[in-house]
């Protein structure tokens, strides 16, 4: 498992708790079905969940991955692998270096932060250990007892009745201390323990007693019940793994009752045995994990109820029962465990002014626009902007310079020169598509942009008419535009004043979008600025639970591998770490950006995806410094190989 570290565990983990309770829900489903069938029926079904349950950790590391598109239910197992950190100083300038596998302050921070992950998985380990444990000392006490166990003496009825039932190997028929609850031990080597005033006992009570124990031993129910408590041991968290283990416990007793009253034996007398024996023989609670005891007692109304109903259906269940259980249990857990999540842009023209020419010749700039699009998120700005000057003539050509068409591509260019950081010439391009657009709903976005610069350079008044206008145009954009005039009357000394602009963006905001939850991280940042500490943690709560909710699924190419048995995870040489925007900054933005990548085996970072984004231009920015890390490739059978992999970006203001 070279490779694996706590976030991959705690992925391959989390998909074997939804997978385990799947199972048990598909198994309690099956009871009902099953619930007028015989017990040994339902209890050979529980038996098959349990094998299931035992089989899904193995198969899923042993087996490749099944990829379901719709198994959206599953965690990726690209989780965080990686994280990075930016930090600024509010109202500073930006820090940025590159870092030889060393981490950052910030970076050390938050890597001091409280792991919730591997906590939840020391726990799972702590707990399934403390369980094995316990069955490993009770499977040498009970070792102990039938190594040291005398002959009970007249075993004769005991060969008879192995006969009458068809067992045709040897079972030891062994006496134990006074009071000892009569049981079946032995998964190799059967026997049957009897307490030793069993040699006083009545014959039918010895008979009854000695029917039920062989059953178990007929039905091979030791080795079942320590596979079972071992599914239990390892979903010891799990409620309904503990109400399967009750249903399996209470159904094998009954298989075992349905046998002796199959062979003859009269439900009263056999009832009043079964009473009398409970009461007076103690079980000893570290043989009950390893043995099979005649009687809990927490089991007898139910089991009595049971042994008189006469309408009950009691028949035989052979050899093949166990068999298709068995059959069925590995038909299920093969699929299922092999069952990953899975959710695969136009190139950069390697010969840009042949692209040029020929997107001229068919006057098609979308050509060239998205060509430009993907040569920005590579960090060839200069590409990009050689593909978008041709772009925007066309779309003149096309419909003018006072379209609506001209004016969307001067935004494209705007956009461009503020990821460039040519603040005056995005702001020029702004200007211009305002000017054509007017009070379009499209003018909305470069009002609010022309805003935030007007409020970087202080200028309040020019700030609030931007955004004023804003919010007015487009009523999709009223509530970021309602949140930056908080931002400016904060910035004024005006706190009512911005905290009513604050509440007014989240009223206007889709509750569910991206915008929703940068509106909640910046007033979170206002409220705290304003000693509002409590109100301030329980916006940032929302803030990360909505991001949570909304976070998109990454997709990737069949072709690229998850980590995994025999897939290692890449290692990070050299680490970029981001920068803050300065919309981000004069916002007081701060949070988490999830990145999900492939990264490849020249060691780079290639289709990277927002999981979940911050907005102001971080998700840009955390993009742009993973383009620039270099790694270590993953690999597969000790040659490199493209894998998927995840990185949280930390955006913190100091």
């Amino acid at each position: 498992m070279s490779g694996w570290n706590e976030s991959v565990w705690f992925v391959f983990m989390a998909g074997l708790a939804l997978k385990g309770t799947a199972v048990l829900g598909a198994a309690w489903l099956a009871a009902l079905l099953l619930r007028k069938r015989p017990a040994a029926e339902r209890h050979w079904m529980w038996t098959s969940a349990a094998l299931t349950l035992l089989a899904l950790p193995a198969f899923t590391i042993a087996l490749p991955a099944l990829q379901i598109p719709a198994a959206r239910w599953l965690p990726d197992p690209a989780m965080i692998l990686f994280h990075a950190s930016a930090a600024s100083e509010v109202g500073g300038g930006d820090h940025l270096g590159a870092t030889q596998a060393q981490p950052t302050a910030a970076a050390s921070g938050a890597m001091r932060r409280f792991d919730w992950r591997l906590a939840l998985l020391l726990l799972w380990a702590a707990g399934s250990g403390i369980a094995f444990a316990r069955m490993l000392l009770a499977s040498a006490a009970v070792r102990r007892v039938q190594a040291s166990a005398r002959p009970f003496l007249g075993r004769a009825l005991c060969d008879e009745l192995s006969r009458t039932l068809g067992i045709r190997r040897r079972v030891e028929l062994l006496e134990a201390g006074c009071g000892a609850m009569p049981m079946t031990l032995g998964v190799l080597r059967p026997a049957v323990l009897l307490p030793s005033e069993a040699a006083a006992w009545s014959e039918d009570r010895r008979r009854m007693v000695l029917l039920h124990e062989l059953a178990h031993v007929r039905r091979g129910d030791v080795a079942a019940h320590r596979m079972a408590r071992a599914a239990l041991a390892l979903y010891w968290w799990n409620p309904l793994a503990w109400k399967a283990w009750s249903e399996f416990l209470k159904e094998r007793e009954r298989a075992a009752d349905d046998v002796v009253l199959r062979a003859g034996e009269r439900a009263s007398l056999y009832a009043d045995h079964l009473l009398a024996v409970a009461r007076s023989m103690q079980l000893a609670p570290t043989m009950g994990w390893a043995g099979v005891p005649m009687a809990r007692r927490s089991q007898l109304e139910h089991r009595v109820v049971a042994i008189l109903d006469s309408r009950i259906e009691r028949s035989a269940t052979g050899r093949a029962w166990g068999f298709a259980a068995a059959v069925a249990a590995l038909a299920i857990a093969g699929p299922l465990a092999a069952v990953r999540a899975q959710d695969s842009a136009p190139g950069v023209p390697t010969d840009v002014e042949a692209a040029i020419r020929a997107a001229q010749s068919q006057k098609n700039y979308e050509t060239l626009e998205n060509a430009a699009k993907t040569a920005e998120q590579q960090r060839k700005y200069d590409t990009a902007k050689q593909l978008l000057d041709p772009a925007i003539e066309l779309r003149a050509e096309k419909a003018g310079r006072q379209s609506v068409e001209y004016a969307l591509g001067l935004l494209k260019l705007g956009d461009l020169e503020s990821t460039r950081n040519q603040n005056q010439s995005a702001e020029d391009f702004y200007r211009r598509a305002v000017q054509i657009l007017g009070d379009r709903p499209e003018a909305s976005r470069p009002l609010a942009l022309l805003g935030v610069r007007a409020l970087e350079r202080k200028d309040y008044s020019q700030a609030v008419e931007y955004l004023e206008r804003a919010q007015h145009d487009d009523p999709q954009q009223a509530g970021v535009a309602r949140m930056w005039l908080g931002v400016t009357r904060s910035r004024e000394g005006n706190a009512s004043e911005a905290d009513a602009h604050f509440q007014a963006a989240l009223a206007l905001q889709d509750p569910n979008s991206e915008a929703a939850v940068t509106i909640l991280q910046v007033y979170s940042r206002f409220l705290q600025t304003q000693g509002k500490q409590d109100e301030a943690k329980e916006l940032a709560t929302r803030a990360t639970e909505k991001q949570k909710s909304i976070a998109a699924k990454p997709a990737f190419e069949a072709s690229v591998y998850r980590i995994g048995p025999g897939i290692s995870a890449p290692v990070p040489l050299t680490k970029i770490e981001p920068q803050y925007t300065d919309e981000s900054r004069v916002a007081q933005l701060q949070g988490t950006v999830l990145v999900s990548l492939e990264v490849g085996t020249d060691g780079l970072a290639h289709n990277i995806q927002i999981v979940r984004g911050l907005g102001l231009g971080l998700d840009e920015k955390a993009v742009e410094a993973i383009q620039q890390w270099i790694f270590k490739p993953g690999t597969k059978d000790g040659q490199p190989v493209p894998v998927i992999a995840s990185i949280e970006v930390n955006f913190r203001l100091l």
